[in-house]
């Protein structure tokens, strides 16, 4: 089978936690290396994510590694087998990598949670409001790259509008609901939307006013996955190279303790959805 040229964050997920396994059981990679008849380089490429595994041997290492979760050994086999080829696919080669890992990672989540401080989250934005926050990070940018970027950012909502929407919970600052990206029509427009999810029990929004004591958090902004099971939950959050994708253990506690603790600073869900309408008044 040939080496990927570019492996998937998924891709490099499941080559990570073979790792972990690889090495809580204290092997090396040329003892693995030997169990299936392969090389340590193959081992290694195997979990760099650039080469692929099949079930059968994701069943033998486990086993050879003496781990007894099945819950965890079968995610990892769906993981190894999956063929999906969702719609990201056909902005591979159009849009950075990243667009694409992005929008995987949600299509597997069984729950999302997110925090943002300054922009509405990507999951609830409006065209015209995804377009301007595009434009002017890079206004010289030309339509056939801006709007491949606004037609996948508008794609990535069906996991929470489809037949089987993923639960999604959201806290947004005040900020982000009262910067206007581009004009009051916008920002009115992009309100509305807010709130439309709401009420179609799309997306659950908690609100974190300016007046709101006890929130330190205004330079926090993530997006938390969660997996067919907690070990395999994935955190995302913003590098100075793009999305950094988190998957150490103690990297997502920190995550889950950021994120309730950002949501006790936040208005419940009825008051929140009371303050966009305000909000949304005063426009």
């Amino acid at each position: 089978m040939p080496l990927r040229s570019h492996a998937t964050a998924r891709q490099v997920r499941l080559g990570t936690e073979l790792r972990r396994l690889r090495e809580a059981a204290g092997l090396k990679a040329r003892e693995a290396a030997q169990l299936l008849n392969s090389t340590s380089a193959q081992i290694s490429q195997m979990e760099l994510g650039f080469a692929g595994v099949s079930e059968e041997r994701v069943r033998r290492l486990a086993a050879h590694y003496a781990c007894t979760d099945e819950a965890l050994i079968d995610a990892l086999v769906a993981m190894a087998t999956d063929r999906t080829r969702g719609w990201w696919e056909r902005y591979r080669g159009v849009l950075p990598p990243v667009f694409q890992d992005t929008a995987e990672a949600e299509y597997h989540a069984t729950f999302l949670r997110e925090v943002v401080i300054t922009h509405v989250p990507g999951l609830l934005q409006t065209a015209e409001y995804a377009r301007a926050l595009y434009t002017y990070v890079h206004p010289a940018m030309p339509a056939s790259e801006l709007e491949p970027r606004v037609e996948h950012r508008m794609k990535r909502r069906v996991v929470i509008e489809g037949g089987t929407p993923t639960p999604y919970e959201t806290l947004i600052h005040e900020c982000a609901l009262r910067v206007r990206v581009a004009d009051r029509n916008a920002s009115r427009a992009q309100l509305q939307q807010v709130l439309n999810r709401i009420e179609e029990g799309h997306a659950k929004v908690r609100v974190i006013p300016f007046d709101q004591d006890g929130f330190g958090g205004a330079g926090i902004s993530m997006m938390y996955a969660g997996g067919p099971l907690p070990k395999l939950d994935t955190g995302l959050r913003d590098a100075p190279t793009g999305v950094a994708f988190i998957d150490a253990d103690a990297q997502l506690k920190q995550l889950r303790t950021l994120f309730r603790r950002i949501q006790s600073a936040s208005l419940d869900s009825a008051a929140s959805r009371d303050f966009i309408h305000r909000l949304t008044k005063e426009l």
